[in-house]
C-alpha cells in the first residue's frame, strides 16, 4: 500500500494529516521534515527568545500526534526531486518514496539579498526558525549590539524578542515606514512609536549595502556598527519542487480551491501556495497561519478522496508589540472608509459594493473576528446593522436567526 506523503511538517502539514485521517483512517501516512523537531507553533519564535516560553511548551500538537494518526516522520530529511508520472519523491539521502497522494507543505525560505562583504560577517542570522532563534539567543549577550535588516514581521518580532537580552538593536528598512506591506503610515506610526519606546532604534529608507566584518555602511552613508547582523528582509515560497517537476508556479505554487496543483495527486498548502485572495478577487501568496491550517486540512481531505472546498482565503495579521496589539484583515479596496481614533486606539474599516473589504485595528481588537467573518464571507451590509457594527462588532447588528446560525443562539 502507497502510503500519502506530505513534505514540510508545519501547521499546514498537521492539519493535512488531520484531513487525511477524517476520511482515511488506516492508509500509512510518512511525512518528511527537514527540521528536527515535532511540528511547533512558529509564532512563538520570538517569545522564546524573549524567555517567555520553551520549545516543548511550543508544540502544536500533542507527543503522540505521529502515532495515534499512523504517521511515519522522517526528521532532518528534504525531498531533492519529484517523478509526477512514476508517483515517487526523491530524498537528499538517496532513499525514494512512492505515494498515493503527495502535499507540498515546504512553507518559505528567507530571502538574503546578495550584499558586498556579507561573507565577512562571523555572526549572522535568519529568523524563521526555532533552531533560528535557538542559535541567536545561545549568541546574544548583554552587552550584544544588534543590527536587523528588515523592518517587516520578522525583523521587528525578532526585535522584540531580543530587546531583553541585548545592549541595543537598530533596524533599518528601505521602506519609508515600519510594516508596509500590512500597515499604512498612520497605524505604522503608532507601532514604530511603541518600540521605539521600549528602545528599538531605526533607520528608515535605508539599508546596508557593504559589510565590513561588524560593520554596516548604509546607502545613506551612515555607518553602524553591530555584534550580530539578522537578516530578515523578506521570505519567498519555496516553490522549486514542483517548478522542475512541470508543475505551474509564479510566486508560489498555484492550487485551485480544493489545494489541487496542476500535477496529478499532487496537492499543496501553506505558505508555499497561491490561492484566491477572496477580498480583492486576485490570487497572491497569503503566508498566514490560519490559511494554512485551512488550506491543509482541505487538501488531506481531497488526497483521501474526500470532497473539500477552500475559497474564501484572505490576508490577516495579528500583531503585537511591548503590549500595543494591531490586527488587520482583508484589504482597502477604494470605498468608503469609517475610522475612529484617539491617543489609545484606531479602527478604520473598509467597504466597497454593500461589502466590508478590509479593517485595521490598534488598542482595541476585542471581537475583531466578527469583522473578518464580514470579509471572508462577503456578507451583504444592508443585511445587517452596519452603522452599530462601525461602533462595536457585537453580534446584536445581526438579525436574530442569523445570530443563532452564526453564534449558536448569541442574542
Amino acid at each position: 500500500m502507497k502510503p500519502y506523503v506530505i513534505l514540510g511538517n508545519g501547521v499546514a502539514a498537521a492539519h493535512c494529516i488531520e484531513g487525511i485521517r477524517s476520511v482515511d483512517k488506516e492508509t500509512p501516512i510518512t511525512v518528511v521534515s527537514a527540521e528536527t523537531h515535532p511540528v511547533y507553533c512558529r509564532p512563538l519564535i520570538s517569545y522564546y527568545l524573549e524567555g517567555r516560553t520553551e520549545p516543548a511548551r511550543m508544540n502544536y500538537r500533542p507527543e503522540d500526534f505521529y502515532a495515534k494518526n499512523n504517521c511515519t516522520v522522517l526528521y532532518g530529511r528534504t525531498a531533492t526531486a519529484m517523478d509526477a508520472a512514476q508517483k515517487t519523491v526523491a530524498l537528499d539521502d538517496g532513499g525514494v518514496l512512492p505515494y498515493t497522494a503527495l502535499c507540498v507543505a515546504t512553507g518559505s525560505s528567507p530571502f538574503v539579498p546578495p550584499t558586498e562583504g556579507l561573507d565577512s560577517v562571523e555572526q549572522k542570522f535568519t529568523f524563521l526558525t526555532l533552531d533560528d532563534a535557538i542559535a541567536l539567543k545561545q549568541a546574544a549577550t548583554g552587552k550584544s549590539r544588534v543590527l536587523i535588516v528588515g523592518a517587516g514581521l520578522i525583523g521587528l518580532k525578532c526585535a522584540e524578542g531580543l530587546r531583553p537580552l541585548v545592549k541595543e538593536i537598530t533596524v533599518c528598512d528601505l521602506a519609508d515606514r515600519v510594516l508596509s506591506s500590512i500597515l499604512d503610515n498612520d497605524c505604522a506610526a503608532r507601532m514604530q512609536a511603541r518600540l521605539e519606546q521600549n528602545g528599538v532604534r531605526f533607520l528608515l529608507s535605508d539599508t546596508a549595502v557593504r559589510y565590513e566584518k561588524n560593520t554596516a555602511l548604509m546607502k545613506s552613508g551612515k555607518q553602524v556598527d553591530f555584534d550580530l547582523l539578522v537578516l530578515a528582509v523578506g521570505v519567498r515560497a519555496n516553490t522549486t519542487l514542483i517548478k522542475n517537476c512541470g508543475g505551474k508556479t509564479e510566486r508560489g505554487i498555484l492550487v485551485d480551491d480544493r489545494m489541487q496543483t496542476s500535477l496529478p495527486d499532487v496537492y499543496a498548502a501553506g505558505d508555499c501556495t497561491q490561492g484566491m485572495d477572496a477580498s480583492i478577487g486576485q490570487q497572491r501568496v497569503l503566508a498566514i497561519l490560519p490559511n494554512a491550517s485551512l488550506q491543509g486540512h482541505c487538501a488531506g481531505i481531497n488526497m483521501a478522496g474526500g470532497d473539500a472546498v477552500f475559497s474564501n482565503a484572505i490576508p490577516m495579521n495579528a500583531i503585537g508589540f511591548f503590549g500595543l496589539h494591531a490586527l488587520s484583515a482583508g484589504s482597502d479596496c477604494g470605498g468608503e472608509v469609517y475610522e475612529e481614533t484617539d491617543e489609545r486606539h484606531l479602527k478604520r474599516l473598509f467597504s466597497k459594493d454593500n461589502r466590508l473589504t478590509g479593517y485595521m485595528l490598534i488598542g482595541d481588537v476585542a471581537r475583531a473576528g466578527i469583522y473578518t467573518s464580514l470579509i471572508r464571507e462577503q456578507t451583504p451590509l444592508d443585511t445587517l446593522d452596519f452603522e452599530r457594527l462601525k461602533q462595536s462588532p457585537t453580534t446584536t447588528a445581526f438579525p436574530q436567526r442569523e445570530r443563532r446560525h452564526k453564534f449558536g443562539g448569541a442574542v
